[in-house]
């Protein structure tokens, strides 16, 4: 979250990724580095110890997501 809210502050559109895992705690520090709209796109969890056609699969699920969210900060 540390990195959107820093490329947003420079004026180019940033999305963070995380697991699900994270939801609450990525929102918590967004609000917390004075961005609590700062964009996010949640994959399953769990990451770890996915194989990489697992994590094709997550990526697969979730990029027209990114998209739209990038698309948006236009």
């Amino acid at each position: 979250m540390h990195d959107t809210v820093w490329f947003e502050i420079q004026g180019k559109p940033a999305v963070s990724i995380a697991s699900t895992e994270f939801v609450d705690a990525a929102a918590t520090q967004a609000e917390a580095l004075g961005m609590k709209d700062a964009r996010a796109v949640f994959v399953g969890h769990p990451i770890q110890g996915a194989t990489d056609e697992e994590m094709r699969s997550k990526a697969d699920e979730v990029v027209d997501r990114v998209v739209a969210a990038l698309s948006d900060a236009n």
